[in-house]
């Protein structure tokens, strides 16, 4: 048996009733086919990237399962007649799938995830009981650290301590500019005294 993976991108009006058959269909071919559906996993509602039968948004659905080409085959023309599935793909995943393997992956996979969620629940009510001294120390914290209103003004007062080059035309008569970096000092200008 191989392991694929069919990803689907269903109409996004429909209802969770109206998804319940879609889901149902796919569950009976893998079964008729001696498959293993291993997971199925809805993603939700998201923005498309480009417009598919005149909708913007598709809810996404992961099938991972077991099986054999006939039942790839079957799925992908359920797919294709069925109005509900707005575009799909199916990916071969393994050649040689262990299906007991694939079950111990699952079920230590949703261990972890639970384990997560309680983690992270009792995390949400230790927060909830504890009064609220962090926010505090962080308004304190936020106090020291310099504002970005305050570099532009200091990066203002060092520039103005910087002097502007002066324009040749600006200078008082008789007095040349001094050559600018860059200039030649090969070719000096000629001062009034040379001129005379």
């Amino acid at each position: 048996m191989r392991r694929y993976e069919t990803i689907i991108i269903a109409d996004p009006d429909l209802s969770a009733e109206q998804r319940d058959p879609l889901l149902q269909r796919v569950s009976d071919v893998v079964k008729e086919g001696n498959g293993y559906l291993a997971l199925t996993d809805e993603w939700g509602a998201r923005k498309l990237a480009y417009e598919i039968k005149k909708k913007n948004r598709g809810y996404y659905i992961r099938f991972d399962f077991c099986g054999t080409g006939a039942v790839v085959n079957e799925m992908e023309r359920f797919f294709r007649i069925d109005d509900r599935v707005l575009k799909y793909m199916t990916v071969l995943l393994d050649k040689a799938a262990d299906i007991e393997k694939i079950k111990e992956e699952i079920a230590t996979a949703q261990s972890i995830a639970e384990k997560a969620k309680e983690q992270a629940e009792a995390a949400a009510a230790a927060a909830a009981e504890t009064p609220s001294e962090k926010p505090a120390e962080a308004q304190t914290e936020a106090a020291e650290i310099p504002t970005p209103s305050e570099k532009p003004a200091e990066a203002q007062t060092e520039a103005a301590e910087i002097p502007t080059p002066l324009d040749p035309a600006e200078t008082e008569e008789g007095h040349t500019p001094e050559p600018e970096v860059g200039q030649s000092e090969a070719a000096p200008t000629e001062t009034e005294e040379e001129k005379k």
